[in-house]
């Protein structure tokens, strides 16, 4: 963020060294142009501390929701979590191409 902020300062002494008029159109649009950016850059700077405060909190959560399911659950070995489900019973002539059941209704 503070690039940001170091940038808007070079834009600010910029149209200060180059004597900008604020009393002419092209210096008010400039000078309302860098207070624009400038509230640009606070208002991403609160959005980045709020994503930080959300993030850290749903990290908390987390951490609860762990020892939540710790306490009901109890401590579960790896092999529980996980179920290698293969149903052996499945053949490659049951599966049917819906195109072809298609085609053979429309003939009959």
């Amino acid at each position: 963020m503070d690039y940001l902020y170091e940038r808007i300062s070079y834009l600010r002494g910029l149209a200060e060294g180059l004597e900008v008029d604020e009393s002419s159109k092209e210096g008010k649009l400039m000078l309302h142009i860098i207070d624009t950016l400038e509230d640009l850059a606070d208002a991403v700077a609160e959005v980045v501390e709020n994503q930080e405060d959300l993030s850290e909190y749903v990290e908390l959560m987390d951490e609860d929701l762990t020892d939540v399911e710790d306490e009901l659950f109890g401590e579960l070995d790896e092999e529980y979590y996980y179920d290698e489900y293969d149903p052996e019973y499945l053949d490659e002539d049951l599966i049917i191409d819906e195109n072809e059941y298609i085609d053979d209704e429309i003939e009959e």
